[in-house]
């Protein structure tokens, strides 16, 4: 069986979407909804346009939205099978909710634009910060962040594969906890070119505000089970999708155990829908037995098909 995963901030790149070829006209199908909705073009920006313009946070959020939903359309329109559940990263969930038409397109751009908007305002440049520790179990990380806080924010945010979690908070902290890491033996401490602290308590603030906007969305029970970041569980009324949506903007994200328990559904591959590896990358180091493949542009989708 096969689960199917969507990436989120991070994977953004300008030609991201120009591999496509002859789907190609599909995938400007995609953005061209996305754009009306923003209110200027989208596929301009991601194909041609300015990376610090599509690194800018409430943009970075629908242009990857849109160019995994392009994908996972794609795939379909090839005759792809639909996957048994399916699971997004961070920003990726919302990806995964369309797929699952539990949130129509629409409304996911205008909600992530929203969001990305929110998760800006709420801390001043150069004031957050964000970085990935390698090479320590997860609870001396979570004991580095404690230590290292003080009286400010240092917390881990993204449990990424064993051995991989990605901290952030306020950048002093943040700053503090690279010394205290490397003397616990971490094999490397890489920051992350964000201002954004993002799935850290900096972010309750516009986790509230995102909850009232939230309170517009149609939402529907999901056609195809979707695993959320904030506990790797499936929901299906209105009320739990929007409170795991909320709780997502200020908890960590749960990715091995969002992984681990598409393994114990029995999927035994899982697709990545979108720009980039990331998340096939870290299947490998989290269930060996569960094989993994990436589409995202016309040679990847040519090799995944006749896999499945």
């Amino acid at each position: 069986m096969i689960a199917g995963v969507f990436p989120g901030q991070g994977s953004q790149a300008i030609g991201m979407v120009n591999g496509w070829g002859a789907h190609e006209p599909l995938a400007q199908a995609v953005f061209a909804e996305a754009s009306t909705v923003l209110g200027f073009d989208l596929w301009a920006l991601v194909t041609a346009g300015d990376l610090a313009e599509l690194n800018r946070t409430e943009i970075t959020q629908p242009a990857m939205l849109a160019a995994d939903v392009a994908a996972w359309q794609i795939y379909l329109a090839r005759g792809g099978h639909k996957p048994v559940a399916l699971a997004g990263h961070s920003l990726g969930e919302y990806a995964a909710l369309v797929a699952a038409e539990s949130i129509d397109f629409v409304d996911a751009v205008a909600l992530v634009a929203e969001r990305g908007r929110l998760m800006q305002a709420a801390v001043a440049p150069g004031v957050g910060a964000m970085a990935a520790v390698l090479g320590l179990d997860d609870s001396v990380v979570m004991l580095i962040c404690a230590e290292a806080a003080e009286d400010q924010v240092c917390e881990a945010v993204n449990f990424n594969s064993p051995g991989q979690v990605v901290i952030a908070g306020d950048a002093a902290a943040v700053t503090r906890a690279e010394g205290l890491a490397k003397a616990a033996g971490a094999k490397r401490f890489l920051p992350l070119s964000v201002s954004v602290p993002s799935h850290s308590s900096l972010m309750i603030d516009a986790a509230r505000v995102l909850d009232g906007y939230l309170a517009n969305v149609v939402i529907r029970p999901p056609t195809i089970p979707v695993l959320h970041n904030v506990d790797a569980q499936t929901h299906d009324d209105a009320v739990a999708i929007r409170h795991a949506l909320v709780e997502q903007l200020h908890r960590p994200v749960q990715w091995v155990a969002c992984v681990r328990a598409l393994h114990g559904r029995g999927c035994q591959r899982q697709i990545e829908f979108g720009p980039g590896k990331v998340l096939t990358g870290l299947v490998k180091r989290i269930e060996r037995g569960m094989g993994g493949a990436a589409v995202f542009d016309e040679s990847s989708l040519d090799a995944v098909l006749p896999q499945i």
